[in-house]
């Protein structure tokens, strides 16, 4: 039986369970991989889901030709679902918890999989969003990938993505260079992945597409997308967003048809996922529609993006690779978790787990095959801290098939209580005790290195100079953050904190504060700036008139300490410099 995708300007056609090709593929012994992760896109933002409205016809059609993992949980939040994806390790463990602060650097002693499949001999690419770093030794390109091109930060135009990236015709980061693409950012990622598949045919390949749309902040897309939804009775930010996953929808139909065409898809892992709950909670709806949004559009589930319900953290997760076994059409609802992946793709591909690495997930082959007659029963965790330090029980669920601990104060029974009503707690309290107990143990273990900063390299021979910016203040006050993105940039904050740094080598060094990147040339109103690293530097220089930065020089010796910044205006009034440049000084 033939089915066909459509799409703007596309009819593709290809078989259910394994596409006919125009070419033939060419004979591998390990299979491609090719990951996909949408951003702040729900488990019910698509329409074979049940959402009344979406158009997402190559979505669905995925969804028909996977294997489908219905109990699928995430982080709530998207820097640490992407460490527990690229390590295959809880978050927490890795040092990732948080989408700034410097809590979303992923240490440099874990081993991601795009390290284990480069040294298995596959090309590696990661096309989109990365969010566990920007600079050495954290960055993409320095964690596995052959082929990196990345924005920086958690989205398009935060604070350290190029200055004034809107989305449309903007610059990112092409292994190493801010180089100007043309066309809609979607569009460029799976634009880039094309190409990287076109050139990587005659050896395996792992890709990672991770696309930032359809994140939740400084929302755009092309007019065409929006003006679909112009006949729905909604606001603009909901017909953005729509618009945003219908544009994701259109490329994926392009990829998959490109795949066919090359002859490779028959031999290519093909992942689509989410990285945690829908963005669009009930108060962007209109009024009307506000008492049903669970039920409408959030599949019945409570919470949204950010939050310990399922409506959080669990996502849609479709995995394609029908000569494993893998037969589409069929739901696996057993509980799994971002942790699974890793070890999933490489059971899949023949590539043994490093013996140094000690893996929290599992693989899930048996489930995908259908052979889980002696799966056994299993504990997961998932909790949102955004914090500086982590608290335990901090907006947290332990979660089995059938029960949610939330808390440790409340108790649901998901198989009968999607939407976590029902708090059972005084009922069955052997069940709660026992859930935990069993994150006692886990706390315990994960909690051993929560003590380590993960701090920024400067002076590095891999990377000099580079840019420290607000985005990484380690920030201690509750309920203060620093300014994450530009527009908070233009709004000259009067917030402030340090950076936890590593003096790579010792030397001088020159560092230049500014309130905006050098490419901006803004003009400083201060009349004073002043620079401390750790107990080797406490000074102060007057800002000259018309000047766009001030610098500092200074001999420094390895090692690691705080580095903060002040600009003090004539009243008195001070603020951090919202991006530095450090540079060492090469005799």
């Amino acid at each position: 039986m033939k089915t066909i995708y459509f799409l703007a300007g596309f009819v593709l056609t290809g078989l259910i369970t394994g596409c006919s090709s125009q070419a033939q593929p060419k004979a591998k012994e390990q299979p491609n991989v090719i990951m996909i992760m949408t951003d702040d896109h729900g488990y019910a933002d698509i329409a074979s889901h049940g959402h009344p409205y979406l158009k997402t016809p190559n979505m669905d059609q995925l969804r028909e030709m996977s294997v489908r993992l219905t109990n699928f949980h995430v982080d709530p939040t998207c820097a640490p679902t992407r460490a527990a994806l690229m390590t295959g390790r809880y978050s927490v463990r890795v040092g990732v918890w948080h989408t700034i602060i410097g809590r979303n650097l992923v240490r440099e002693d874990e081993t991601t999989i795009a390290e284990v499949f480069k040294d298995a001999g596959y090309r590696t690419g990661i096309f989109g969003k990365w969010h566990l770093g920007d600079n050495y030794p954290y960055g993409a390109r320095f964690r596995g990938f052959d082929d990196a091109i990345v924005h920086y930060a958690g989205g398009v135009g935060q604070t350290p993505d190029y200055w004034g990236n809107d989305y449309f015709e903007d610059h990112f980061n092409d292994n190493g260079v801010w180089r100007r693409f043309q066309g809609y950012c979607t569009d460029v990622w799976f634009g880039e992945a094309l190409r990287f598949i076109r050139e990587s045919r005659d050896q395996p390949f792992f890709l990672y597409l991770s696309t930032n749309a359809a994140h939740q902040t400084r929302q755009h897309v092309p007019e065409r997308y929006k003006q679909i939804y112009k006949d729905v009775d909604t606001n603009d930010q909901l017909r953005i967003y729509w618009g945003m996953i219908t544009n994701i929808d259109d490329n994926l139909g392009v990829m998959m048809e490109r795949l066919e065409h090359w002859g490779l898809l028959d031999n290519t892992i093909i992942l689509f996922m989410g990285d945690n709950g829908s963005c669009m909670n009930e108060r962007l709806y209109p009024i009307e529609q506000q008492a049903e949004w669970s039920e409408r559009f959030n599949a019945g589930m409570r919470g949204s993006k950010a939050s310990h319900y399922d409506g959080g953290h669990r996502v849609f997760n479709f995995v394609y690779y029908p000569p494993a076994g893998i037969e589409g059409g069929r739901d696996v609802n057993q509980i799994t978790a971002h942790i699974d992946m890793m070890p999933t793709l490489l059971d899949l591909c023949d590539i043994p787990v490093p013996k140094d690495i000690q893996l929290d997930g599992t693989s899930l082959v048996p489930l995908l095959t259908g052979n889980d007659q002696d799966w056994p029963d299993r504990t997961l965790f998932v909790h949102n801290q955004r914090v500086l330090n982590p608290v335990k029980w901090k907006q947290t669920s332990v979660m089995t098939d059938n029960w949610r601990l939330v808390d440790n104060k409340e108790l649901y029974d998901i198989s009968k209580d999607p939407g976590q009503e029902e708090n059972l707690i005084a009922e069955y309290p052997e069940i709660a005790n026992r859930l935990s107990n069993e994150y006692d143990q886990w706390w315990e273990d994960v909690s051993q290195r929560f003590n380590e900063t993960t701090p920024l390299y400067i002076g590095s021979k891999h990377q000099n100079p580079v840019i420290l910016n607000a985005h990484d203040w380690m920030i201690t006050e509750d309920n203060i953050l620093p300014p994450w993105n530009q527009p908070h940039i233009l709004d000259r904050p009067t917030t402030n904190g340090p950076w936890s740094v590593r003096i790579s080598e010792p030397g001088k060094y020159h560092f230049v504060l500014r309130e905006r990147p050098e490419a901006a040339s803004f003009d400083l109103t201060a009349a004073e700036a002043r620079l401390r690293i750790g107990d080797q530097v406490d000074e102060r220089l007057e800002v000259l008139p018309g000047a766009t930065g001030v610098q500092f020089e200074c001999e420094l010796q390895a090692g690691d300490a705080d580095v903060q910044t002040w600009f003090f205006d004539k009243d008195g009034t001070s603020r951090g410099a919202y991006f530095v440049e450090v540079k060492r000084i090469e005799e």
